[in-house]
């Protein structure tokens, strides 16, 4: 019985260390597995890498150059993890053959589990609920973030109330906008979102305002702000009827980020036509007279003259049409920016620099000529349907001659001239004074006004009434700061300051 119990035993031995040498075997088959991982976006090699197997085998860290290299990897198939602070892990499978090289490439992703989002932002201008905002508004807000490395991105999302119109604006890292051309009379609401390029938008709460109705101001004036001149309208009527302070009612019309001037209203049509420099020509625009349409004119024939602060142009037809000048000829243009038509040009070339229209006598206008420098100017009326001069206002006087206008039925002009006579490279004016000459009586005389030695009266034009006329006054010292001034015609003379640092004046 012990004998037959051996002879079971054995064969039982044999299978089981056959077996045992078969698994030993087949796990002698290895390859290896190469591999580099970098930053996603950059592909920037990243260092110090902890790299590993499921199953497991060797774990390695990548070098310098963002290589590594697990050896002897037993004949499987893998998930490789690549981990690195600050990064999110990742996962790639590969299949190890048997003495063969197996490579995987990783590209990691910034965590933000360790980056924390910004603040969030503040609307600090304009408050909420305010009211009275100017259509033209430099919003503000406030944001920071803890990590200082982040470089932060802002959204302004503005939505008018009156027509749900959204408006998205983007900044870099400037925690302020602003905007131009808002609707007046309108409430808006606006929010920010800012971003980090981490964690997601973080959004502001949302802010309402009320921008400023329209209020009923007959002056428009240019100041100078950042370099360029800026169109604004104003009143002389201060609260309690006290008309003793200047700069009442002012509002911005045009942006400072463009150079726009010599405003001339027209308040048959409620327009405002007036100059703007574009790609280094001078055109006519027209806005609104709270601002809004603006719309380029001309384009092709630009106005131009021996001076473009000089050059001045007029409103034509009740409305319907400008006459504006570009160097010896006068043209006329409808006011859609249609049919623009040469109406005059002169026989000697000199410039044509000013031009008004006698409002109760379209075919009549008054206009100003010079030579390239300024001078040898003449002012004179025109009549269209006869082409011929047909009164010489004045003409063969030395110094500089500006600043025409004429009264709606055609009688009276009222212009400006340099007293002093100079005529100098620079076009530099001494003592402007202001002028009227009757046209039935062919008689001129010079405007009383209070304008001290040293200063210069420019720009003159009728009030809507004619009975006072509003100017330019500044001393003729470069640099000088320009004020608006009223005169009015009555028995005392009387002048009043309506605008300071204003110029070009208009009041229709």
């Amino acid at each position: 019985m012990k004998h037959l119990k051996t002879l079971v035993f054995l064969p039982l031995l044999l299978l089981v260390f056959t077996t045992c040498s078969e698994e030993q075997i087949d796990g002698d088959r290895i390859g290896t597995i190469n591999g580099k991982v970098v930053a996603k976006g950059t592909n920037a090699p990243l260092e110090n890498v902890k790299v590993s197997t499921n199953p497991v085998s060797s774990t390695v860290f990548t070098d310098e150059e963002g290589n590594f290299m697990i050896e002897n990897a037993v004949v499987n198939t893998y998930a490789v993890q690549a981990e690195l602070a600050g990064y999110v892990t990742a996962f790639e499978s590969v299949a190890v053959l048997e003495n063969t090289v197996a490579v995987v490439a990783f590209e990691l992703a910034l965590s933000n589990a360790n980056n924390q989002p910004p603040s969030v932002p503040v609307l600090v201008f304009p408050e909420d609920l305010q009211t009275d905002v100017p259509f033209e508004v430099q919003f503000t807000w406030e944001s920071s973030d803890p990590d200082t490395d982040d470089d932060l991105s802002y959204i302004l999302e503005l939505r008018n109330g009156a027509t749900n119109n959204i408006e998205l604006y983007e900044t870099a890292q400037d925690t302020f906008y602003l905007a131009s051309n808002l609707d007046l009379a309108t409430t808006y609401f606006w929010q920010v979102k800012v971003n980090d390029g981490v964690n997601d938008d973080v959004v502001s709460q949302i802010s309402q305002f009320t921008t400023i109705a329209l209020p009923n101001n007959p002056y428009f004036f240019v100041k100078r702000e950042e370099g360029n001149s800026v169109i604004y309208s104003g009143n002389e009527d201060g609260l309690n009827g006290n008309e003793s302070e200047a700069d009442i009612s002012v509002l911005k019309l045009t942006s400072a980020a463009n150079n726009s001037f010599r405003p001339r209203s027209n308040p048959v049509i409620n327009k405002v036509a007036y100059l703007r420099n574009v790609g280094g020509n001078t055109q006519i625009f027209t806005m609104d007279t709270g601002g809004g349409n603006k719309t380029q004119i001309t384009s092709v024939i630009p106005v131009n003259g021996f001076r473009i602060d000089e050059a001045d142009f007029c409103w034509a037809q009740n409305g319907s049409q400008l006459y504006y000048p570009n160097l010896d000829k006068l043209y006329r243009v409808n006011a859609d920016g249609s049919g623009t038509v040469l109406m005059y040009q002169t026989t000697d070339g000199s410039f044509i620099t000013e031009v008004e229209e006698a409002a109760f006598d379209t075919d009549l206008l008054l206009i100003k000529t010079n030579d390239y420098s300024g001078y040898n100017a003449r002012i004179f009326t025109y009549r269209l349907s006869l082409n011929t001069e047909e009164t010489i206002v004045t003409q063969g006087v030395p110094g500089a001659l500006g600043g025409i206008d004429i009264t709606a039925n055609g009688q009276r002009v009222v212009y400006t001239r340099d007293v002093s006579g100079s005529e100098n490279l620079n076009y530099r004016i001494f003592e402007s004074r202001m002028f009227v000459f009757d046209i039935p009586s062919m008689v001129g005389a010079q405007l009383s006004t209070d304008a001290a030695l040293g200063e210069n009266d420019l720009d003159v034009k009728y009030a809507p009434n004619e009975g006072a006329v509003i100017f330019t006054r500044v001393g003729n010292n470069i640099g000088a700061i320009p004020s608006v001034f009223k005169l009015q015609f009555d028995t005392t003379i009387e002048e009043k300051q309506l605008f300071s640092a204003g110029s070009m004046p208009d009041w229709k």
